[in-house]
């Protein structure tokens, strides 16, 4: 069964919009988790417009005490420290979570939307993907469904690729979900021939996961953030997470 990780970001953003805790971001993991989550997902940025450093510790913490559920650190490995923000590998170093996934969102990006280009940035990602494994931390490389690039993600050393979904999704908004999928499915299958897990992330709501999961056997996991807090507002957070959750079922 394809595992569901709920990305928190959202419930930051928020709360940064006024000052407190309020709505408190751990709670809502918290809520996530007894709902039947497989883990939380977060993406700290340097400008900390959602998720911050204290929240990551906070939600570390939270996520082990939950024997079995997974807590994922997304993030740009080469985005600067400052202004409070340590930098994507020292959080990991100081929480160490089970899952790593980097992504070259850039500093002008209101969200990720696009995946590694491997011929470029792949000699500066290998020693932090050797970094991170030495730490015992799961690699993932934020990815398009390109068989090519996905061939180099297994060179790297990297255990897992998250398929980027935002194409499918704008493709399904048109009706042309089910032509959208076989970049997807060619690229799933050539992941698993080189060993590679699959995830996947971006833009899956109610409407496009059932589909885009049925079409890739080999999902292992998809992290899911704005989609199912919006959808929360209408039927509260705890319903939302197992309507996701029966969609991958």
């Amino acid at each position: 069964m394809t595992a569901l990780s709920v990305n928190l970001n959202k419930i930051a953003l928020l709360r940064n919009s006024r000052p407190g805790n309020y709505p408190d971001v751990v709670a809502h993991g918290a809520v996530c988790l007894a709902a039947g989550a497989a883990g939380i997902t977060v993406h700290p940025r340097p400008d900390q417009r959602h998720i911050r450093p204290d929240d990551v510790r906070a939600l570390a913490a939270l996520v082990a005490t939950h024997p079995g559920r997974e807590f994922n650190i997304e993030g740009n490995p080469f985005a600067p420290a400052g202004g409070g923000y340590p930098g994507l590998l020292a959080l990991v170093a100081e929480t160490r979570p089970q899952q790593c996934t980097l992504v070259p969102d850039g500093a002008n990006q209101l969200t990720s939307d696009h995946g590694f280009d491997l011929a470029r940035d792949g000699a500066a990602l290998a020693p932090v993907i050797a970094q991170l494994r030495a730490w015992g931390v799961r690699v993932s490389l934020f990815m398009d469904p390109e068989p090519a690039q996905i061939e180099r993600a297994a060179a790297l050393g990297a255990a897992r690729i998250e398929l980027y979904t935002g194409p499918y999704a704008a493709a399904c908004l048109e009706g042309m979900g089910s032509t959208a999928l076989l970049p997807y499915r060619q690229a799933a299958a050539r992941a698993a021939a080189l060993g590679l897990g699959v995830n996947a992330g971006h833009d899956l709501n109610l409407d496009n996961l059932p589909g885009f999961a049925a079409a890739l056997p080999q999902l292992l996991e998809v992290s899911i953030g704005h989609a199912l807090i919006v959808d929360a507002l209408a039927m509260g957070l705890s319903r939302a997470v197992t309507a996701y959750r029966q969609c991958l079922d």
